[in-house]
């Protein structure tokens, strides 16, 4: 077993990382810029090492992580998602110091990467993909004869791009000559590629996903499926394992598919295989993310497995101590992305300090988080705050309790996306299961909500007040 990790990120995913690590016997070991001095994080590892001043450059720094690692006797580093999770030079890096990245190997992140690589991969192993364009565009002129044979719409895409940046829609030829030199753009300054192609856009799919482990001897596994179709601009909000909007033999079909996947590209630890459902239930490839997700934490509520502790010990070199047929669901969950937005204002980030901070609880109830009552929040990382995790037996009993956790979490001094997601709770076509990637754009009204302190809220404060004011 591994006796050191360096954690290669920061807040909720970093404690996350650290909390598994505490529970597995393992010492962890913390990195921070000096925006991040008083993270979570670092109070929580048992070392913690400053990266640097600037906010972001430590955080991306290969060779300077991977020396501190080696210099502070790590045997492993976990990269976490964001960042370098999904950097090839950095495994590669790590390997060649002698640590072990905790992911797959080098050569398959490329791969998979590489969103054209990827589709040529699935096309072999059988998996059916989108129609597209055949490798990457080189000019515009490419790009245009592409769309006419594919019909439009189209997504323009980057192909190193991930997290919903560098995509595009193009509607019409005058979109996609309007688009091209944007997403180019985009994908040099964002993943140092300006390599693009093109996909037929299936309009308004419901966006399903597949966990899977895969071992160094040569055992996978899938842990069922999340439906990630409440999203803003490719960005997701909500997620939900199983989904409610499969039935039993598209969810044994799609999770094969995923096995098949991982297996055809020797895939080892833990990844994700992402579908498009479009209306006539067809199940297109998407792409394979080569990390922990962000969203994993409800499928180790759905199924007992704790997929962080099941990371570490596939790096390790251990076997998967589960068969696909010992994976049982149970019930279903949702997780909210608490960000510090305010929908109201076209999402704008609302960052700065939380005066006051109350975490959700109960049965069913889970958060994973980094904030503190007093934390400041720095301006210079994403905006998600905590996860908020509920579930229950059935679906309108999950979606019941998670009106009651997000009611129940007080969160102060700054805006956060959580009246809009009790609006979107509350509407029928989600209570019914019945939606897709274009909720979010067919129904603005629900960030009307009222502004208006809830009675308990207005309670809450006032005697806050009182407490200070009378020194209690």
């Amino acid at each position: 077993m591994l006796r050191k990790i360096l954690v290669a990120n920061r807040g909720e995913i970093a404690v996350r990382i650290i909390r598994a690590c505490a529970e597995m016997g393992i010492r962890s070991v913390a990195i921070y810029s000096e925006a991040d001095r008083f993270a979570l994080h670092v109070k929580k590892a048992d070392e913690s090492y400053c990266i640097g001043s600037e906010p972001l450059a430590g955080y991306l720094n290969i060779y300077g992580l991977v020396n501190l690692a080696a210099t502070t006797g790590c045997d492993a580093i976990h990269p976490g998602y964001g960042f370098l999770s999904e950097n090839a030079q950095f495994a590669k890096a790590c390997q060649e110091r002698g640590i072990i990245f905790i992911g797959p190997d080098e050569q398959v992140i490329r791969r998979m990467g590489d969103k054209t690589e990827a589709r040529t991969a699935m096309k072999a192993a059988g998996i059916p993909v989108t129609p597209g364009s055949d490798g990457n565009l080189d000019n515009i002129e490419q790009a245009l004869a592409a769309a006419e044979q594919i019909g439009y719409p189209v997504m323009l895409k980057a192909t190193s791009g991930g997290g919903g940046r560098g995509i595009r829609r193009c509607d019409s030829a005058d979109e996609l000559q309007r688009n091209y030199p944007r997403v180019i753009s985009e994908a040099t300054k964002a993943f140092g590629s300006a390599e693009v192609f093109l996909e037929k856009c299936i309009v308004n799919p419901r966006h399903i996903e597949v966990q899977v482990l895969a071992d160094q001897h040569g055992r996978c596994i899938h842990l069922y499926e999340r439906d990630c179709s409440i999203q803003r601009r490719n960005q997701k909000l909500i997620e939900i394992a199983p989904s409610p909007q499969l039935d039993e033999a598209q969810r044994q079909y799609i999770g094969g598919l995923s096995v098949i996947a991982a297996k055809s590209v020797g895939y080892t630890n833990a990844g994700t295989v992402e579908f498009l459902l479009d209306d006539k239930d067809r199940f297109y490839f998407m792409e394979m993310n080569t990390r922990v997700q962000v969203e994993h934490t409800i499928t180790e509520t759905v199924t007992g497995v704790d997929i962080v502790e099941e990371q570490i010990r596939i790096a390790a070199g251990l076997p998967l101590r589960f068969k696909q047929e010992e994976i049982v669901k149970r019930g279903f969950a949702i997780q909210f992305r608490v960000n510090a937005e305010d929908p109201q204002n076209s999402f704008l980030p609302s960052f700065g300090r939380i005066t006051r901070y109350y975490a959700p609880g109960g049965p069913g109830v889970r958060t994973d988080t980094a904030i503190y009552t007093g934390y400041d929040i720095p301006p210079f990382y994403d905006s998600m705050l905590a996860k908020v995790i509920v579930s229950a037996h059935t679906w309108e009993d999950t979606i019941k309790r998670g009106e009651r956790a997000l009611r129940d979490m007080g969160l102060f001094g700054i805006k956060t996306t959580i009246p809009y997601y009790l609006e979107i709770l509350k509407h029928p076509e989600f209570r019914a299961a019945c939606f897709n990637t274009g909720f979010v754009d067919k129904y603005p009204e629900l960030i009307n909500y009222s502004n208006k302190p809830r009675p308990e809220i207005l309670a809450s404060v006032i005697a806050a007040a009182m407490a200070a004011h009378t020194g209690l």
